[in-house]
């Protein structure tokens, strides 16, 4: 059953930009959706997840600059308000996080504690 929840995330301008151009690769599978979560690890605690993937019934489905994206229901609490951006400079390039739930981060910017 697919749930639609109110976006519990933001992408800036960059990220919409840096997600839509990897969603329009050749070899880009069009069945995976845009997962946004959390898992163990990391220096902190808890590592970033973002990647395309395959929808779970763990998962809640919403739309973001007509991106469709998943969560699981559990992630929620660590994620709400995040704001995740692209830097593409020289020295720093991928995805950042900035996530107001986070207590602690790393320096690698892709780890936190809550």
């Amino acid at each position: 059953m697919e749930i639609t929840i109110a976006t519990p995330v933001s992408f800036t301008e960059g990220a919409v930009a840096e997600i839509k151009r990897l969603m329009n690769a050749p070899d880009f599978d069009a069945t995976n959706l845009l997962r946004v979560g959390v898992k163990g690890g990391g220096c902190s605690g808890m590592t970033y997840v973002l990647g395309f993937d395959q929808p779970t019934e763990k998962d809640e489905h919403f739309e973001l600059e007509g991106i469709s994206c998943i969560m699981e229901k559990s992630h929620g609490i660590y994620l709400m308000g995040m704001e995740v951006d692209w830097q593409g400079g020289l020295n720093s390039r991928g995805f950042t996080f900035n996530n107001p739930n986070a207590s602690k981060t790393c320096g690698c910017g892709t780890s936190f504690a809550v």
